[in-house]
């Protein structure tokens, strides 16, 4: 992925902003816990529903979940039993950044996904 060659952090958040979106699908990704990591000879790789993640970072840290949805467009997950209160007292899903949360159990049921895991492996 190649990102601006600028340090300001302005432009940094701009480009991530308004890139498009086979690049956001890079910035989708999460780091593996440690088992993973060493099956699976890679540090990191993108979130997909079914994903059960551990959230590391914010007022959630700590709680384990599975993902629920992506949304790639604004670059955020949806974690199972995530929620926050709205002032009229009703439940909604609090959204995550991707970077903030360990992959603890990958969803393998889909055939592309066990062909990018493997590629390490073999």
């Amino acid at each position: 992925m190649k990102r601006t060659t600028s340090k300001k952090p302005g432009k940094q958040r701009k480009w991530a902003a308004n890139a498009q979106l086979h690049n956001m699908g890079d910035m989708m990704s999460s780091m593996l816990s440690g088992e993973l990591a060493k099956k699976y000879k890679r540090a990191s790789i993108r979130v997909r529903k079914g994903d059960t993640v551990k959230i590391m970072r914010g007022e959630f840290r700590g709680q384990t979940g599975e993902v629920t949805k992506v949304d790639p467009k604004k670059c955020k997950i949806y974690v199972e039993g995530i929620t926050i209160k709205k002032s009229d007292g009703t439940d909604v899903e609090r959204s995550i950044h991707p970077s903030n949360v360990k992959i603890t159990d990958l969803y393998i049921d889909d055939k592309e996904r066990r062909a990018v895991l493997e590629r390490n492996i073999g």
